[in-house]
């Protein structure tokens, strides 16, 4: 990958504008999209499976005049008046018969019919009009909410003074959210932190336009996407505030390393697509992290959730294709402004008698001579944090999250304060009557049945259907719809489903606005540890692939977990206990966003990752070379922790402090949904960041030393090979006048040695050719000379040693090669002609052949004239053959007859031993 990625970056560097113009298209072109296709957000939540979304379905087919959304306004009579005045009951009546004629509303049920109780407060001091529209919320327009406003704002002015009116209800329930100006506080300190970094205005600019690009073309995808999907409003917050983050992160890396290397020495070409190859391998292996634990959100089952996770998983794609071929390109803009401010140098009487130490050098050395003590004193704080996450409530949205100025949230303030808490939040009870002869006589029963149990407050309607053959029980609770103490209504309700069945014969069911809330609450609470398995696991796992190692993937997880439970603990403290609410402008605490904690533990998991591998993979990086030259020992294990971190400590400070800044600027005046998100997102940041990562991480590798990077070595034979830190391109920079300089050799090995699993079958390999020769390589064992040819066609890796191929530096070229390198194994799955027919597809130049001395002479005739074709049809071209087998005569007359005048032959010695080479 990193190979690849460092021609891209080279590729990107020349072609500045066609990368640009290309993005600006994409970008233009998704935005027309966007345009024709947006079909707006919806925000009701549904999570098909559960009892309450049956119930609602059910009502849809049976009894949709309830089935629908709902709205409702509430009058307050002044100080000494009665909602019952002649005065309030005239202004009451007109607004009702105003609200009859909006495009949508199907009933609007007055306090005062006589068919209606409830519905005036006790002493006359307030009441309720209750609006039912035929769809969904989404179906209500902007047009039709404002025509509600109005009537409501008419009403208002006919009212005495003194009096109150507020509208609201499940329609108003949640507002969308939307960019205010302290989102772009983030975006400011972004830019601050980035001109420290870089030293430079114009480099600074660099990754926050390249994030906004991708940022936009996510979001109007997004958009786009509504006329397909249902998408809720906080669905492009969440990707807006991730695919900014991590955006400006990415590019940041690619960038900063650009720098360094620039700094000291290195072309400025050649550095770009150094940096692409290094430091955006890691941001591809850090993106791909995420966008798993994103796509896992769909574990928990629940639609809206898991298109929340793809959504944010494209914004997250985005940004990573964008960083690795966006950020070169405008890296070839600013070509040598890249050194950015030189400092100045400082006024000294003499010179010091040793460098500076840096802060981070200062602290990675503090850390490094006392990690027991560090290790406690991190575990201890991240235990206190996390503290309250015990009192954590889940439960969905409604108005009383809203802000206290919002019509919709003062209206549910006025009806808790004079109907009750759970008149903001009312169960349905609904199930199929068709058989009951009394059908009226049928209800009254389970409404008294209902009426006893506790927490309900009172049973508001009770009633069939026109066609008698659904009923309708309408319950008030005592608690309000985040309560827990309603959620135990809800089960206590369910918990007689068997006894009401026998008795009335109704299968009924529990639904509803809170119920639906409910059950996706206890969907999502219940996904919480099959995800956190998930997470923890895949994190474990593809951390043993990048550092070939079973402590540092084991340390990650755990230091993972203290991360995410002190986050919790920290939002469970502000929006459960209350501490700091009001400086965080939260409106109410309570429970919050049922699916806070399942977003956040994906998303945190993806960007911890991202420091770890970023961190922890300089450390491997200078253990291994150092390692390799004075052994793999303790003192050298420490050391590499400590020029590990003091090499990306500024890198990952900056990126950190960024992502806080951008997650944080959406906590004080945010969306209410968003809100508990953005701040376990920041505040989990910091902590990881900080504490874990930059603190908690060298105390452990200290304790741990070289068995750090310990890995059983049946383990690393079977897991694949990831190169996150670019080895592969310092592999070709360091060997690139190897085998000479100028070389025009389309095969060169030196020591090359070859093994199928444990066994050696060749070693100290050492071969030449150029285009056009022919090569005949064998061996005492058929198995080592055709394994020699496979490592030439990048079908085998090398144990050791050197080997290019037509220029391509193997293994780390190896995808090239396979696809231009041709192979004809001739051991009798298929006819030998067609082998041949198949390897010299494409017009390949090199071709490998194994077998020959295993056909007959007409096989052979048939094979030579497939050579000769080929040398032909390449011409000027040159075709070079390597024939691998036992024994060299029947290759040697192949290529004879296929026109070769001469042919290279190569005798395998055992491996233990050196080849011969023979001309």
């Amino acid at each position: 990958m990193s190979t690849l990625l460092y021609s891209l970056g080279r590729w990107s560097y020349r072609h500045p504008w066609r990368v640009l113009l290309g993005w600006l298209l994409i970008l233009t072109a998704v935005g027309g999209a966007a345009a024709g296709l947006n079909k707006g957000f919806d925000n009701a939540f549904s999570i098909p499976g559960t009892e309450s979304q049956e119930g609602l379905q059910q009502l849809q087919r049976t009894f949709p005049q309830v089935s629908g959304t709902s709205a409702q306004f509430i009058v307050v009579a002044a100080d000494g008046d009665k909602v019952t005045d002649q005065a309030y009951v005239d202004a009451i009546d007109d607004a009702i018969a105003q609200m009859e004629d909006v495009q949508g509303v199907s009933s609007v049920t007055s306090p005062f019919d006589e068919m209606v109780t409830g519905m005036v407060a006790e002493g006359d001091t307030a009441a309720i009009v209750r609006l039912q529209f035929d769809g969904t919320m989404t179906d209500v327009t902007d047009e039709d909410k404002e025509a509600m406003h109005a009537v409501v704002d008419d009403l208002r002015a006919e009212l005495p003074d003194g009096s109150e009116t507020a509208l609201g209800g499940e329609l108003f329930a949640t507002e969308l959210p939307t960019i205010s100006i302290t989102e772009a506080v983030g975006v400011i300190v972004a830019l601050i932190v980035l001109i420290i970094v870089f030293r430079s205005f114009v480099l600074a600019g660099l990754p926050l336009g390249i994030a906004l690009i991708g940022v936009g073309i996510a979001l109007l995808g997004l958009v786009a996407s509504t006329q397909w999907a249902t998408v809720s409003a906080t669905t492009p917050m969440l990707a807006l505030m991730l695919g900014l983050a991590v955006g400006i992160d990415y590019s940041l890396f690619i960038a900063a390393r650009h720098q360094d290397q620039v700094r000291d020495g290195v072309e400025l070409e050649e550095s770009a697509g150094r940096a692409t190859g290094t430091a955006g391998s890691a941001v591809v292996f850090a993106g791909v992290t995420v966008l798993i634990a994103l796509i896992g959100l769909g574990f928990a089952n629940v639609p809206f959730l898991t298109t929340m996770g793809i959504a944010a998983a494209i914004a997250v794609a985005v940004a990573v294709l964008i960083a690795i071929t966006l950020t070169p390109a405008m890296l070839g803009f600013v070509k040598g402004r890249v050194l950015g401010w030189k400092r100045r140098p400082r006024t000294r009487k003499k010179a010091p008698a040793e460098p500076k130490k840096g802060f981070a050098t200062r602290w990675v050395g503090m850390i490094t001579r006392h990690p027991v003590v560090t290790t406690i004193a991190v575990v201890l704080t991240l235990g206190v944090l996390a503290i309250p996450v015990g009192s954590l409530g889940l439960s969905l949205p409604n108005a009383g999250v809203l802000p206290k100025d919002n019509e919709a949230r003062i209206g549910y303030d006025l009806t808790s304060e004079h109907f009750g808490a759970g008149f903001n939040g009312p169960l349905v009870l609904t199930g199929t009557i068709v058989t009951s002869e009394d059908p009226l006589g049928l209800m009254d029963d389970l409404k008294t049945e209902v009426e006893k149990l506790p927490g309900v407050e009172k049973v508001a309607i009770s009633t069939p259907n026109e066609t008698a053959d659904t009923g309708f029980v309408q319950i008030v609770p005592t608690t309000g719809p985040s309560d827990p103490a309603t959620n135990d209504l809800v089960r206590e309700l369910r918990s007689h489903h068997d006894e009401w069945l026998d008795e009335f014969g109704i299968d009924l069911k529990v639904t509803g606005a809170t119920a639906v809330g409910i059950d996706i609450s206890d969907r999502l609470g219940a996904a919480l540890i099959p995800f956190g398995i998930f997470v923890v696991g895949l994190s474990f796992i593809l951390l043993m692939v990048v550092f070939r190692s079973i402590w540092v993937p084991l340390k990650a997880a755990l230091s993972y977990l203290l991360s995410i439970l002190a986050a919790f603990g920290i939002v469970s403290a502000v929006f459960s206990w209350g501490w700091g609410a009001d400086l965080l402008h939260v409106a109410r605490t309570g429970p919050i966003i049922a699916f806070m904690p399942i977003v956040v533990m994906g998303v945190l998991f993806g960007l911890a990752m991202d420091y770890e591998v970023f961190l922890v993979s300089r450390m491997r990086e200078d253990f291994v070379h150092a390692a390799r030259k004075k052994g793999a020992t303790r003192e050298i294990a420490i050391e590499s922790v400590r020029s590990g971190f003091s090499a990306s400590a500024r890198v990952v400070t900056a990126a950190a402090v960024i992502m806080f800044a951008v997650f944080a600027a959406f906590v004080p005046e945010g969306d209410s949904n968003l809100k508990p998100i953005a701040l376990a997102l920041a505040t989990g940041i910091a902590i990881d960041a900080f504490l874990v990562r930059m603190t908690l991480v060298p105390a452990i590798m200290t304790l741990l030393g070289e068995k750090a990077w310990w890995m059983p070595k049946w383990l690393d034979r079977i897991l694949p090979s990831l190169d996150i830190e670019g080895e592969a391109v310092e592999r070709e920079r360091t060997l690139a006048d190897w085998p000479e300089p100028g070389s025009t050799a389309i095969i060169a090995a030196d020591d090359l040695a070859v093994a199928a699993g444990d066994v050696v079958l060749a070693s100290g390999v050492t071969l030449r050719a150029e285009p056009g020769e022919a090569m005949v390589i064998t061996a005492a064992d058929p198995r080592a000379a055709r394994a020699v040819g496979l490592a030439i066609a990048a079908r085998v890796s090398p144990q050791q040693g050197l080997l290019r191929v037509a220029g391509h530096l193997l293994p780390g070229r190896a995808p090239w090669v396979r696809a231009h390198v041709g192979v004809a194994l001739l051991d009798g799955s298929e006819p030998p002609a067609r082998a041949l027919r198949d390897a010299l597809r494409g017009g390949t130049r090199l071709v490998v052949v194994d077998g020959v001395a295993e056909l007959d002479s007409a096989e052979r005739d048939q094979l030579a004239a497939l050579l000769r074709d080929a040398r032909a049809g390449l011409a000027p071209e040159p075709l070079t053959v390597v024939l691998t087998g036992s024994d060299p005569l029947p290759s040697a007359q192949l290529l004879a007859d296929a026109g070769w005048e001469a042919a290279q032959r190569i005798d395998l010695a055992p491996a233990s031993a050196t080849t011969e080479v023979h001309a």
